[in-house]
């Protein structure tokens, strides 16, 4: 194994959530709105005994003053962002997004579940030392 990946952050959480992203999509397949695969996701979250927070709103902040917010989709164990999605494949404008959430949060990892044609995943981190928050 990688040394890296044996120095994952939150390497279990990320991967427990991933089965349950695995289990939604063998359950409900492709052409449904983020919104049932949110929610559906969030009910198999709990089932493995996971804190779950829906529509969690993160501040967006510049030169000290709130300029902003964002709701991210879901987090876990107030650890972890996850940003759900239903589109034909991810692309650059939502790996951005994770990644602003991540820059503007004290979240460092963060995961996009795609629920498009093909399932799909990616994981991000950004490390808290490079954050101005």
């Amino acid at each position: 194994m990688n040394a890296d990946l044996k120095t994952v952050k939150h390497k279990e959480l990320t991967s427990r959530v991933i089965k349950a992203f695995y289990a939604v999509y063998n359950t409900l397949g492709y052409g449904f709105l983020e919104k049932v695969y949110e929610n559906a996701l969030a009910i198999e979250l709990s089932n493995l005994d996971l804190a779950v927070k829906q529509q969690y709103p993160i501040q967006v902040h510049y030169d000290g003053k709130t300029v902003g917010e964002h709701i991210a989709d879901i987090l876990v164990q107030d650890s972890l962002i996850v940003e759900v999605k239903a589109v034909k494949t991810l692309g650059p404008e939502h790996d951005a997004q994770l990644l602003n959430y991540l820059k503007a949060t004290p979240i460092e990892v963060g995961l996009l579940l795609n629920f498009g044609p093909k399932a799909e995943f990616k994981r991000k981190a950004f490390n808290n030392a490079r954050k101005n928050i």
